[in-house]
């Protein structure tokens, strides 16, 4: 009896997977969906007390559904100093964006432009260059691409750049030229 019931079991599941419909299969071919897209928006992030880590404006932004960091497409940016409230921000422009799941990270892709204007005895001052990583909440930036500092009437070329914006520490890594233009007397 055990016999007859196993050759029927057997035979149950034999004619099971040959009627059974094929398993579908995966034919979605592309780039990785959205979570959700924005259109004309402006994102605030804050740090751990409180405090504007950074802003961004832009016409597009995609939030990606696997690892929920955000793709941003011609952001305006602006990096405020997060201990000294009399220090005015750095504000901006790139060609794209990234930030990462926890906004600790942010990534100003293409070419990217800094402003600061000027207060107390500082002149204004200028950043161009591109491919830069930043970490808002700590108010750092760095990047290994060619970089342009301009303030006042000195103008500083190099290769690489890191800043920290709390400190107004700015460090020109390689081929560092500097020219000062004379004090009118």
């Amino acid at each position: 009896m055990a016999g007859i019931l196993l050759a029927a079991l057997g035979a149950s599941v034999l004619l099971y997977y040959w009627v059974a419909p094929e398993k579908k299969v995966d034919d979605f071919i592309g780039p990785p969906r959205s979570g959700y897209v924005l259109t004309t928006f402006d994102l605030d992030s804050y740090n751990e007390e409180g405090k504007p880590a950074f802003k961004l404006i832009a016409p597009h932004l995609e939030r990606r559904e696997g690892d929920e960091s955000l793709y941003i497409n011609a952001p305006n940016f602006v990096l405020p100093s997060t201990k000294e409230t009399d220090v005015p921000p750095w504000t901006g422009h790139s060609q794209y964006g990234w930030v990462n799941k926890d906004g600790t990270m942010l990534k100003l892709q293409g070419l990217v432009h800094m402003d600061r204007i000027a207060f107390q005895t500082n002149p204004p001052a200028s950043i161009d260059t591109s491919e830069v990583t930043a970490w808002p909440k700590e108010n750092r930036l760095e990047t290994a691409e060619a970089a342009r500092i301009v303030q006042g009437t000195s103008t500083m070329d190099g290769v690489g750049m890191r800043a920290n914006l709390d400190t107004k520490h700015l460090e020109l890594l390689d081929a560092v030229h500097t020219t000062y233009q004379p004090r009118k007397r």
